[in-house]
């Protein structure tokens, strides 16, 4: 008697079947995905971790982000990760940068940084009156801020490096509180504050007096960097630049202490003699007339102001009184007594 075959079993049969098996587990996945997505529940962090940092780069695939955030500290699977981006049908709108992650965060919440483009900013802020030096210095010291700049503080050098027109780095930056994502460079926060100082210096060059004794706005930015080096009160800088616009005028030389002081470099002990008066060097308005050849420093707008709009005013003098405000006077002799007044007193 012949043995009786096995059941015939089609593979077209079995394929059906692995597929429909793939389906189910598929569309459970799905399920779990969307349920986690709309989870009230944070996400689970590395214990202790008070953020965790993600950086995402522009072009990034749902399978790139995913692996990022699992790369970062995110407790779940890559392939988790990238079935939630796909399935959020917002893979395609996520931004790219630098993202913190803070304990509480739950998955909507962090969709919805990443669409929004909410990046981890850092602050760092450019003070009034400040020099290339103390620019650089503050930059070193920023947080999260990746140092790309030339060695030391050359304001030439700096300029070059940052592609600057100028050619001199000195009181091109404008002064002000600048946001950047963790990781930014200190170059491109340069050059952004750089392109704020040529909009700013544009503005009040196109608000000048009819007849200022001012080539350009170069000069005007020049002549508002003394200004913002000479007082701190509000009151006096157009007082101020109307006594430098005067003697510009009459061809007086500007006799400016901050442009000395500027000249003398690391040299400067922090008082100034008779003897760095009479010290030569291409900032000296002692011993040279006209404006310095560059800035001295980083000037606010209420210089840049001032420096296009100055008062009219007789005074060809001024001395500081020792509170902030200065003393202005017509002539020599009242000047002198002023000194004698304000500056020689015991």
């Amino acid at each position: 008697m012949p043995a009786t075959s096995a059941p015939h079993r089609s593979p077209w049969r079995r394929a059906r079947r692995w597929a429909a098996l793939l389906l189910a587990v598929a569309a459970v996945l799905a399920v779990a995905a969307v349920a986690w997505l709309r989870s009230p529940l944070p996400l689970r962090l590395p214990a202790g971790a008070a953020v965790i940092d993600v950086q995402l780069q522009p072009g990034m695939s749902a399978r790139q982000i995913g692996q990022a955030l699992a790369d970062a500290g995110v407790a779940l699977p890559a392939w988790w990760l990238v079935g939630w981006l796909r399935l959020s049908g917002q893979a395609h709108q996520l931004k790219a940068g630098a993202y913190e992650i803070a304990p509480g965060t739950t998955p909507t919440m962090l969709l919805d940084k990443l669409v929004r483009g909410e990046q981890a900013l850092r602050r760092v802020t450019l003070v009034e009156g400040w020099t290339v030096r103390d620019v650089v210095r503050a930059l070193r010291h920023a947080e999260h801020l990746r140092d790309d700049l030339p060695p030391g503080d050359d304001p030439v050098r700096l300029a070059q490096h940052l592609g600057l027109a100028a050619g001199h780095a000195e009181g091109r930056f404008f002064p002000d509180t600048y946001l950047y994502p963790k990781g930014s460079s200190a170059s491109e926060l340069l050059r952004q504050a750089a392109r704020a100082m040529d909009e700013r210096l544009a503005q009040a060059w196109a608000q000048r007096a009819p007849d200022l004794p001012l080539r350009s706005a170069q000069e005007a930015l020049i002549l508002a960097s003394l200004i913002e080096k000479e007082t701190g009160h509000e009151p006096d800088r157009a007082l101020i630049a109307g006594v430098f616009v005067n003697r510009l005028r009459l061809g007086m030389r500007l006799q400016t202490d901050p442009s000395v002081i500027y000249g003398l470099g690391e040299a400067f002990d922090g008082n100034l003699r008779r003897r760095d008066l009479l010290t030569d060097t291409p900032y000296n308005t002692y011993t040279r007339a006209g404006l310095p050849p560059t800035p001295i420093a980083m000037p606010g707008w209420a210089s840049l102001l001032a420096a296009v709009q100055p008062a009219r005013t007789p005074a060809l003098y001024f001395v500081a009184r020792g509170d902030g405000t200065s003393a202005f006077s017509r002539t020599l002799d009242e000047h002198n007594q002023a000194v004698r007044r304000y500056q020689l007193q015991p």
